[in-house]
């Protein structure tokens, strides 16, 4: 997974267009005037992650604004700067600085950060064992799509919740496409975060993604690299509750 470190430098904003124009930002938890379960543009919501080793606890958790909730596809996007929530270990050495071999053994801690990189555009499909994310340069010149396998999300009401698979994929504008953190998918197995079974699993989802980069179906195909956000938008505050409990879980 990309950590808030990677991504590059911090991006200007661009202008709406794309994919519909975002209304004005409401409370994530309004649910006036919108289709029963589902955010309005503008929304903020939370995206977060359990933590692999204790499934009771989250470990990342990141503000995002909704641009998009319909019974096909989520879209939300992170700008720069965003507070955030990540894993540390113990002394505060960030985990990608950490050697491979006890990356994962090594005690952690969560601390609040900001995301470093340009905005990042994450999309994901009701029931798709991965979402798609979606990077730029500083100039909006588009990098590349990251396919993060994870777990299906599940919403609640202020947001949605995973947890990481390691392993990933990273495509290109050429259309070609790469395995991405099979190092650290190998070492989450040997350190016993993810069993034989469960290994095989998320290797078939990721099959599963090539399977439809290859054939270049959506999100990939869809335009969403020429959509720009509303400048607009004020960039969400981390809620000091950022690892409730979730409620009112919903498909």
């Amino acid at each position: 997974m990309v950590d808030t470190t990677e991504g590059g430098t911090a991006g200007g904003r661009g202008t709406a267009g794309g994919r519909g124009t975002p209304g004005a930002r409401r409370p994530a938890d309004d649910t006036a005037g919108r289709p029963a379960g589902r955010w309005a543009p503008g929304d903020h919501i939370l995206w977060r992650y359990r933590d692999n080793a204790d499934r009771r606890q989250f470990h990342i958790a990141r503000p995002m604004t909704v641009v998009q909730d319909t019974p096909e596809l989520l879209a939300v996007w992170m700008a720069p700067g965003t507070p955030c929530i990540k894993p540390v270990l113990d002394d505060g050495t960030p985990v990608h600085r950490e050697p491979l071999a006890t990356r994962y053994t090594r005690p952690r801690r969560t601390v609040r950060d900001h995301w470093f990189g340009t905005g990042v555009l994450k999309l994901a499909r009701p029931g798709d064992p991965w979402s798609v994310w979606l990077f730029w340069e500083d100039d909006w010149q588009f990098k590349n799509w990251y396919v993060n396998l994870e777990e299906p999300r599940r919403r609640w009401t202020g947001g949605i919740d995973s947890e990481d698979h390691f392993l990933d994929l990273c495509v290109y504008p050429d259309r070609h496409w790469e395995w991405r953190d099979e190092d650290e998918f190998a070492q989450a197995q040997r350190d016993g975060l993810m069993n034989s079974a469960q290994a095989a699993e998320v290797r078939s989802a990721g099959r599963a993604a090539i399977a439809q980069i290859s054939a270049w179906r959506g999100p990939f195909a869809d335009g969403w690299e020429d959509w720009r956000p509303d400048p607009a938008w004020e960039v969400p505050g981390l809620p000091e509750d950022w690892d409730r409990a979730p409620d009112h879980l919903r498909s």
